[in-house]
């Protein structure tokens, strides 16, 4: 399944500081959307949805090891109480502000 599932981006030059949508698509179908803003090779993720029919298939994750193939940091921005669990189970840490973070080992 991982290997059909893309992400595609609005033109984003670099250094942009705006948020953009992207559509998350598996096999050419549009499962998702996500708003967020890279700025070189850091990745802030505002919201992530998977639609209802096509939740717990662990899309969510993928998309976010996505992420994380090209991003030297990510941040999850004002994360909601319901998804803490989710992104610690992701690896990343509560920066005490109400986003999480992650870091690339790899730095």
């Amino acid at each position: 399944m991982a290997e059909n599932l893309t992400i595609e981006t609005e033109s984003i030059k670099e250094g942009d500081s705006s948020y953009c949508w992207v559509n998350i698509e598996l096999g050419g179908t549009r499962v998702g959307k996500a708003r967020i803003k890279r700025i070189y090779s850091r990745v802030i993720i505002k919201t992530i949805t998977i639609f209802p029919e096509f939740q717990r298939r662990g899309l969510a994750r993928k998309i976010i090891d996505l992420f994380k193939d090209t991003a030297r940091e990510i941040i999850a921005d004002r994360v909601r109480d319901t998804a803490r669990g989710f992104w610690e189970r992701m690896g990343f840490s509560d920066t005490g502000d109400g986003n999480y973070r992650w870091v690339s080992p790899r730095r």
